[in-house]
């Protein structure tokens, strides 16, 4: 049996293979068929002593029962240690019931893949009232990485001076690693205070204002969902004379017609990293994951 393997969900093949090319760890497709009725057949690959498991947990509700299908599989397979790399990591906002009667979505994920590997990997996981994703995955190794340097980098091949940039979180709870990513340039950094009224109905405002006139502005954001939030926060930024407003995310879940709405609103440009495959995807998370796995690929 071999010591080590990447296995990757269809969807995430690509991204799976960039990551084979910076570990050199043999990388395999799991095999996935959809019957008729919805239900899918899961075919692990050639199995491994350690599996290294990529899927990313967009479009999570089918993704999720065929993620668990392929651990048991693996494990029956003789797997010994399965190492989920879930890039973008589903369900993690509702971490309390909000109202009576909610599902805590949070618990009851991460609990579904406690179950199934020993070790978690994501990326900017979205986490409010939950301090560390081990909190959340008792007995799991978790790591959840940064991807505030990747974002710096993009901002830095623009070749803009620092002092004519202004780096902007949307809202207090993305304060740490927007003021993360301003640090890595040398550049300023404020956040706007969102109020939200629906999935699409949201409203932002600002104390220091009066600091955006004339700014190149990035406009920072772990997740993009639909754009609404982005949208108003370019119509304020525009409104106090902004200059430029490039917008910069590591997770996009956005539609085309939402990327739209952006452009409309005054943004010239939407990028992301690769954690989820996209047509902004501008910078790849595969040197990220493959530094968090060196214990696993040189053991």
């Amino acid at each position: 049996m071999m010591k080590r393997l990447i296995a990757a969900m269809p969807e995430d093949l690509k991204a799976a293979q960039r990551l084979a090319v910076q570990t050199g760890i043999k990388l395999s497709e799991i095999s996935i068929h959809k019957f008729p009725d919805g239900e899918s057949l899961v075919r692990a690959p050639a199995v491994a002593e350690t599996v290294i498991v990529y899927c990313s947990l967009n479009d999570p509700n089918t993704k999720l029962v065929e993620l668990g299908l392929a651990a048991s599989a693996m494990r029956d397979a003789g797997a010994k240690r399965l190492v989920l790399i879930a890039p973008y990591l589903c369900y993690m906002r509702q971490d309390i019931a909000f109202h009576k009667g909610e599902a805590v979505a949070q618990r009851f994920v991460c609990a579904l893949l406690a179950q199934w590997f020993d070790r978690v990997i994501t990326v900017e996981p979205h986490l409010h009232r939950t301090k560390t994703l081990a909190t959340v995955m008792p007995g799991v190794e978790t790591s959840a990485l940064s991807a505030a340097a990747l974002l710096a980098g993009l901002i830095q091949k623009n070749d803009v001076a620092a002092g004519d940039i202004l780096v902007v979180g949307p809202d207090a709870e993305s304060q740490s690693w927007t003021s993360s990513v301003a640090s890595a340039i040398g550049a300023p950094f404020m956040t706007l205070k969102k109020v939200r009224g629906g999935d699409s109905n949201v409203s932002v405002s600002a104390g220091e204002i009066t600091v955006v006139s004339g700014k190149h502005i990035y406009l920072v954001d772990d997740v993009i969902s639909t754009g609404a939030t982005v949208s108003a926060a370019a119509t304020l930024l525009k409104h106090h004379g902004a200059k430029r407003i490039d917008v910069l995310a590591v997770h996009a879940l956005f539609a085309k017609t939402d990327e739209e709405k952006m452009l409309k609103a005054g943004v010239a440009s939407v990028r992301s990293t690769d954690s989820v495959a996209h047509a902004t995807n501008a910078v790849e998370i595969s040197p990220l994951l493959a530094a968090a796995l060196e214990k696993e690929w040189r053991s």
